[in-house]
C-alpha cells in the first residue's frame, strides 16, 4: 500500500481513463461498481453489507497480507480483481467508488488518491491521523468533485436523526455538559494472534507513511493501539460519539482539552486503555467529558446530552428523554430496534449510512458525514491525545500557531 514513484504516472493515467472531476449522477438502474482496500475483519463485514444492497457489486479488493486479500476475495467472488497494490485497483475502470477499511495512517493518503482519480469514497473513522491532514483531505474531496462518506454511522441511526430534531428544537433548554462513555472489560479475552508470517505481507507497504521499523507481528494485528498507525480509545472510539454530539448540537472544534491515561492491563500497547479527557467550549458555553476503559464495562458506550430541562441518554439501541424536577419536558424512550427499554442491542446503522453513501452517488448530493465532518471529528480526538502525550492542557490555537507537538 505504499505510495512509490509511480504514483504521478498512476494518477495521469487513472485521471485521463474515469475523468476526475465529474460531477455527473449514476442512474437508478446502473450497477455502481466498488472496490475493497484494505480488506481486515471490518471491510469484509462492511463488504457483506454492501452486497445485500440494490444496484451495487464488488468488482475488485485489495490487501498486502495473503490472509485478508484470500477471505476478501472469497467474498466477493471469483470474477473480482484482487492485487497487493491498491494503485492498480484505482487505475481501474470497473472501479466507481471505493471502500476503505486499512489502518488509521493510510485513510487520507488514499483517500486523496481515490479522489484523484476520479472514484467515490467510503472511508472507515477516524479519517485523519493527525491534526495536520484535514486540510488536504477536504481539498481532495471538493477539488475533484467526489463523494467521501466517513463511516461513523450513527448520523444514520433513526434515534440519533430524531434526538438531533429535538435538540435543535431546544427542547432539553440550555445544554452546558455532555457526557460520554466507551467502556469494555476486556482483560480476560485472549488479545489478537501474533502468529504472522512476514513473508506473507508486505511490512513496508503496512507502514507507508509511518517511520521505518523493523516487523513486529503485535504490532500489525493490533495497529490501533500504537502511536504510528492509530490513536487508541480515543480515535478509535470517542471519535463515533463526538461525531455524533458535533452533528446534533453543531459545536465547533473543542478550544482546549485535558487528558489523562494509564495502562493497566494492556501492557504491550503504547496508547492507554483507561482514558478521560475534558474539552472546553467556551464560545458555546459547553464541557464534554469522555472516559473510556478497557478493563470494566459499566456505562457501556453512552452519550448524555445534559440541558437545564432535562438529559437526553443515547446510545446505539434507543434515546431517553429524563425530565429536570420542575421541567414541563415529557419523559420519552425511543427504541428502533425492539422497543424494550434497557435492552442490550445494537440498531443496525452500517447498512442506512451505505446505502446513504450509495443514493449520494447516485444523485451527488453531499453524504450523511462528508470529508469536512470526519476532520472535525478528529480534531477534538487528536487535541485530546495530544493532552495526553505532552501531560498539558493542548490548546488548539496553540497547535494552529505551531506550538504543540507529540
Amino acid at each position: 500500500m505504499s505510495t512509490n514513484p509511480r504514483r504521478r504516472d498512476f494518477l495521469a493515467a487513472a485521471t485521463a481513463a474515469v475523468g476526475v472531476g465529474s460531477a455527473l449522477a449514476y442512474p437508478a438502474n446502473e450497477t455502481i461498481n466498488i472496490g475493497c482496500i484494505g480488506t481486515g475483519g471490518r471491510c469484509r463485514r462492511l463488504m457483506g453489507t454492501l452486497k445485500g444492497l440494490p444496484g451495487v457489486r464488488i468488482t475488485a479488493v485489495c490487501d498486502i497480507w495473503e490472509e485478508s486479500l484470500d477471505q476478501a476475495k472469497e467474498l466477493a467472488g471469483p470474477e473480482a480483481f484482487a492485487s497487493k497494490d491498491y494503485h492498480e485497483l484505482l487505475a481501474r475502470s470497473d472501479v466507481d467508488a471505493v471502500l476503505i477499511g486499512a489502518p488509521d495512517h493510510w485513510h487520507v493518503p488514499m483517500t486523496i488518491d481515490a479522489c484523484e482519480s476520479g472514484k467515490d469514497v467510503y472511508v472507515e473513522k477516524p479519517l485523519t491521523h493527525d491534526l495536520g491532514e484535514g486540510e488536504s483531505v477536504i481539498r481532495a474531496q471538493d477539488e475533484n468533485r467526489r463523494i467521501v462518506q466517513v463511516g461513523t454511522q450513527q448520523r444514520s441511526m433513526p434515534q440519533f436523526v430524531r434526538a438531533r430534531e429535538i435538540l435543535r428544537a431546544g427542547k432539553l433548554g440550555s445544554v452546558h455538559k455532555v457526557h460520554l462513555t466507551w467502556n469494555r472489560n476486556r482483560t480476560s479475552a485472549p488479545s489478537r494472534s501474533s502468529d504472522v508470517d512476514p513473508a506473507s505481507l508486505d511490512w513496508n507497504s503496512f507502514l507507508g507513511n509511518a517511520p521505518d521499523q523493523p516487523f513486529d507481528a503485535y504490532r500489525f494485528r493490533n495497529w490501533r493501539w500504537f502511536w504510528d498507525f492509530g490513536g487508541g480509545i480515543l480515535t478509535d472510539l470517542m471519535v463515533h460519539w463526538i461525531d455524533a454530539v458535533n452533528w446534533m448540537l453543531d459545536l465547533p472544534d473543542p478550544a482546549m482539552a485535558t487528558t489523562i491515561g494509564d495502562t493497566f492491563a494492556a501492557d504491550q500497547w503504547e496508547t492507554p486503555d483507561t482514558i478521560q479527557t475534558l474539552m472546553r467550549y467556551p464560545d458555546r458555553e459547553v464541557q464534554i467529558y469522555f472516559e473510556g476503559t478497557f478493563i470494566n464495562q459499566r456505562n457501556k458506550a453512552m452519550v448524555e446530552i445534559m440541558g437545564t430541562e432535562g438529559t437526553m441518554y443515547l446510545d446505539r439501541g434507543r434515546y431517553e428523554i429524563h425530565p429536570e424536577p420542575r421541567s414541563s419536558l415529557e419523559a420519552e424512550v425511543f427504541s428502533p430496534g425492539t422497543g424494550e427499554r434497557g435492552a442490550d442491542f445494537d440498531v443496525d446503522g452500517e447498512t442506512p449510512h451505505l446505502q446513504n453513501w450509495i443514493d449520494a452517488i447516485r444523485t451527488r448530493d453531499k453524504p450523511n458525514c462528508p470529508a469536512e465532518e470526519g476532520v472535525r471529528a478528529c480534531v477534538s480526538a487528536h487535541l485530546a491525545n495530544l493532552a495526553f502525550r505532552t501531560g498539558q492542557v493542548a490548546r488548539l490555537d496553540d497547535f494552529k500557531a505551531g506550538g504543540l507537538s507529540a
